[in-house]
């Protein structure tokens, strides 16, 4: 692994939290509101952390792991993506398959800590995701396959590196393609609008939001920092795939890794300052809507 993606690495995982900051600033500053501070997310998390714990004398042990696993799932998932465009810290031929799987072990922990709860309306917001979660990882299984079809690799290391500048020239409309339906997934995994918002308090709206009722202090500062950090995978894994045709030295990687996220987050506070959040019943639509413009990148390829 090269000092590059160290350096890249260890800057996605220390500014993961000011991308919700970025986010939210950008959709208070369109919609006329002053809004929180870019930097609100740090100082709750570090508010959190020296709280105390409590726990419901119906949960089990389930429901102390998924926290950690939680933040686990989504560092390892982040440690498979070459973030300086080169190396990646974990890799394997079919490394794709267990980035996905990650991803949904992750949500997997966190709907069972819901519904160990024993409290209905927490077993309500997981059966949303579970539903939500059948629609988004098709599509995502989707895009990695557009990018696997496009470079010929079944690394991610080889999928956002080296060939990808080559199957820029080859591949352009498939990959923007995926890169678009990649973008809508992200809304989506990421609990943004117009598929969830993660600021709302009405109860009949929440999907991952009801989920994490229940847990409190270093488990729910854990919890946010692995929402950050999940979009902060998503991220990435775009801005990779759109920058991988731009030939960049070593040392310029992680400016420009950053420099994808900030655009990243400003594109989806803009977003959301500019749409709202759908019904529900529409939100298996939209996740559709993303895997049929993967699946149009797909047979591109096939063609």
């Amino acid at each position: 692994m090269t000092p590059s993606a160290i350096v890249s690495l260890v800057l996605v995982l220390v500014l993961a939290p000011a991308l919700p900051g970025i986010a939210n600033r950008v959709k208070s500053m369109l919609t006329g509101r002053r809004g929180a501070p870019v930097l609100q997310l740090y100082f709750d998390l570090w508010k959190l952390w020296r709280k105390g714990v409590v726990y419901s004398r119906t949960t089990t042990i389930v429901f102390r792991m998924a926290p950690v696993v939680v933040v686990v799932t989504a560092l390892l998932a982040a440690c498979f993506l070459p973030l300086d465009g080169a190396t990646s810290p974990l890799g394997f031929a079919g490394d794709l398959v267990a980035f996905a799987g990650l991803l949904a072990l992750g949500r997997f922990f966190l709907v069972l800590a819901a519904m160990d709860t024993g409290s209905s309306f927490e077993g309500m917001g997981a059966s949303r995701e579970v539903t939500l979660a059948t629609f988004a990882e098709p599509a995502l299984l989707l895009c990695l396959t557009v990018l696997v079809l496009a470079t010929g690799d079944l690394r991610l290391q080889g999928m956002l590196g080296s060939p990808l500048a080559t199957a820029w020239r080859s591949a352009a409309p498939s990959l923007l393609l995926g890169a678009a339906s990649l973008f809508v997934l992200s809304l989506a995994e990421t609990c943004r609008v117009p598929v969830d918002d993660p600021l709302t308090h009405l109860e009949l709206t929440m999907i991952h939001e009801v989920m994490v009722l229940d847990h409190s202090g270093p488990d729910l500062a854990l919890i946010l920092y692995a929402g950050a950090l999940k979009m902060a995978v998503f991220g990435s894994l775009i801005v990779r795939l759109l920058v991988g045709s731009v030939a960049v030295p070593a040392w310029a990687a992680p400016v420009l890794l950053l420099a994808g996220l900030g655009a990243y987050a400003t594109v989806v506070g803009s977003v959301e300052s500019g749409t709202a959040r759908l019904r529900m019943n529409r939100v298996p639509q939209l996740l559709v809507v993303a895997s049929a413009i993967a699946g149009i990148g797909l047979i591109l390829q096939l063609r």
